[in-house]
């Protein structure tokens, strides 16, 4: 008789062995590896087999073979002897597995049918579920009035929305058909959330506050104003035409394509930011393009438009031999009399004293602009004063820092304009006017400072260190009253606080819960709940630390405003050093050569531009502007105590819900 079967490929060389030592080598064993891998119907993973026959004699050799190959797990099929019923097995197998061939390609069929199916509803349903999960994550808030049968819970609305949270909950019930929907207001002593309504234009803005910090409820909003004065100061540092109207282009074409951009999602977090702060980069572009002009720069060149007020009366021949030409401005042969119409002489791109002039002007601007910036941040403290009826710290805070600051920093722009006006070339301008004789505002305000200097002047001399008569008894006046001003801001307020306390302690036993209102400075004797008292050694180490951060800051912070004045010059030099270096070569390479070598050269002046001045110089001066809202200026008034209102939206949901699902993939 013989047995037939597969066995493990692997096992075949020990199956053989064993075999012929158990049986004595009666038996013929013949064997033949399958080609293609075969599924392992108990684990289900792809193995190779060989299929064997056995040939032997006897039952005793049979019951031994049959052993063996269970020993082995090796799979025995049935295999007739007569050639005839062979064939009709294999026929009936071959039957067979057309037939399950049949079944498993209609089923793979039904099944991709199936799923086209449930594809096209995959993400309806996945909304779906978002939306019950997160209503039931709010459900799951409320408390159950077991005598009512209902859910009462507890909310921030805004107050604009009263009227379409009424007309949502009588639509639900309506739909439902369950008991009415009540809605009242509450009054309560937890600080409400901070709710700032913006839009596709403003939200960036807003956003650049938020990162500082939220501001407390009904604080004034500083991205307002930030909206004007961030574009501007960036402006400022960041000043060429030709740069800016690059940046100008580039966030017009991202609000020009703000839709289909917008359907377009992405990932790439470097290009969710730019489009985020299309509308920043539009009016800094913009901004830039008008200080450019002020500037009269583009690309590190002047345009001459109007036409210059200088010309010089020199001949060709006395240029060539002198390398620097000094115009005069009191000479009416060389200065016209009047200066150039908008912005500044397009002859100073040319002047080798051009950095002396520049560095002047960009410093006193930067200093003006600065302090007006400041001084605009502390009179919008006032507001919050005002609102929020803090009256003693209009008298303690408000008034000595307007002061304060005045009789030093903005009597220091005064200066800054009195140079400007009073000091000039001239056939006519007398001596002590002129520009030789004008004082160095810095070593003035030093002295100011230090009180240096003499009532009176020396008679021999021409030039007076003084701008004007009687400037040395108003600076001694103006920094007398700046001195006065800092024991006012320590001092003044824990006073009154500490005088609240104590009739607050005496009439507290008349039943009324009333005394001096800390805030406002008046009597009260309505029953309200009584206040605590407060630690007057923490209020006085509290009033010394801001005194200290508000008279040293106003100094530093001052100087902090001079980086308008160093990246503006630092962006000039940038792009004039890539003119001359890059540019340059290829205007003046003659003939064909450097036109060809000019097409090169320009694609890596162009290159070079976009990536060192426009974009790392841009985001250089944006920091630097993002610094100076977040410190020198919202310092002044706000404090960003407060937290965001977060609205039960199914819109935010399914954003972080599409967002978590994304990263995972």
């Amino acid at each position: 008789g013989f047995v037939a079967g597969v066995i493990l490929r692997e096992r075949v060389a020990s199956f053989e062995r064993m075999l012929w030592r158990a049986c004595r080598g009666n038996v013929f064993l013949r064997q033949a590896q399958i080609e293609e891998p075969l599924e392992d119907p108990a684990t289900g993973e792809q193995v190779y087999k060989s299929v064997f026959i056995i040939f032997f004699q006897g039952e005793q050799l049979k019951l031994r073979v049959k052993k063996i190959c269970e020993g082995f797990r090796a799979t025995m099929y049935p295999c007739p002897e007569a050639p005839v019923d062979r064939r009709e097995m294999a026929m009936g197998v071959k039957t067979r597995l057309d037939d399950l061939s049949t079944v498993l390609s209609q089923t793979q069929d039904h099944r991709h049918r199936v799923l086209v199916s449930a594809a096209r509803n995959l993400r309806g349903w996945m909304l779906k579920v978002w939306k019950i999960k997160a209503i039931y994550h709010s459900l799951n808030m409320f408390n159950i009035d077991t005598i009512q049968n209902g859910l009462i819970a507890e909310c921030w609305i805004p107050v604009a929305d009263l009227e379409t949270v009424q007309l949502a909950l009588r639509r639900g019930t309506e739909k439902s058909g369950s008991l009415p929907a009540i809605l009242n207001r509450l009054s309560c002593v937890e600080a409400p959330p901070t709710f700032h309504r913006t839009n596709k234009f403003t939200k960036a803005f807003q956003a650049l506050i938020d990162s500082y910090g939220i501001a407390s409820y009904r604080e004034i909003n500083p991205a307002v104003f930030t909206i004007i004065t961030f574009p501007f100061l960036f402006a400022i540092m960041f000043g060429d035409l030709g740069h800016g109207l690059i940046m100008a282009l580039f966030g017009g074409w991202m609000v020009w394509k703000e839709k289909p951009l917008a359907a377009k999602k992405t990932d790439n977090e470097i290009w969710n930011i730019f489009f985020g702060g299309r509308y920043i980069i539009l009016l800094m572009g913009a901004f830039s393009m008008y200080t450019g002009i002020i500037y009269n720069d583009v690309f590190s060149k002047a345009l001459n438009l109007f036409g210059s007020s200088w010309h010089v009366p020199f001949d060709a021949e006395t240029i060539k031999n002198n390398n620097e030409i000094m115009l005069d401005p009191k000479s009416l042969d060389q200065y016209a009399g009047f200066p150039y119409p908008v912005g500044i002489d397009p002859i100073w791109q040319l002047a080798t004293n051009k950095i002396n002039f520049f560095n002047s002007y960009k410093m006193k601007i930067s200093i003006i602009f600065g302090i007006v910036h400041m001084m605009f941040g502390i009179t919008l403290s006032l507001w919050n004063h005002r609102f929020f009826s803090r009256r003693i710290n209009i008298f303690c805070e408000f008034i000595p820092q307007v002061i304060f600051m005045s009789c030093l920093f903005v009597y220091l722009v005064l200066l800054v304009i009195i140079k400007w006006v009073n000091y000039g070339a001239g056939e006519d301008v007398p001596t002590v006017l002129s520009p030789g004789c004008a004082p160095s505002i810095l070593i003035t305000f030093i002295d100011m400072i230090l009180m240096k200097g003499y009532a009176t002047t020396d008679p021999d001399d021409p030039c007076s260190p003084y701008m004007y008569d009687g400037q040395f008894y108003v600076q001694r006046i103006l920094l007398a009253i700046a001195l006065v001003c800092v024991p006012w801001m320590l001092i003044a307020k824990p006073y009154f606080m500490h005088r609240a306390n104590k009739q607050r302690a005496m009439i507290g036993t008349t039943g009324l819960e009333g005394g001096i209102d800390e805030s406002t400075g008046e009597t009260s004797t309505m029953p309200v709940q009584p206040a605590e008292d407060h630690d007057m050694s923490e209020v006085m180490i509290h009033q010394g630390i801001h005194t200290i951060e508000f008279v040293l800051g106003s100094v530093s912070h001052t100087a902090s405003y001079l980086r308008l004045w160093a990246l503006s010059l630092a962006h000039a030099q940038l792009s004039e050093v890539l003119w001359s270096m890059v540019l340059r070569i290829g205007l003046s390479t003659p003939g064909t050569t450097g036109g060809f070598a000019m097409y090169f050269i320009f694609a890596a002046w162009a290159s070079l531009t976009v990536a060192i001045l426009v974009l790392m110089e841009g985001l250089s001066a944006f920091l630097h502007t993002l610094r100076l809202h977040w410190v020198e200026f919202q310092s002044k008034f706000y404090e960003g105590a407060g937290y965001a209102f977060l609205p039960f939206s199914f819109e935010a949901i399914l954003e972080a819900n599409e967002n978590a699902v994304a990263e995972q993939k």
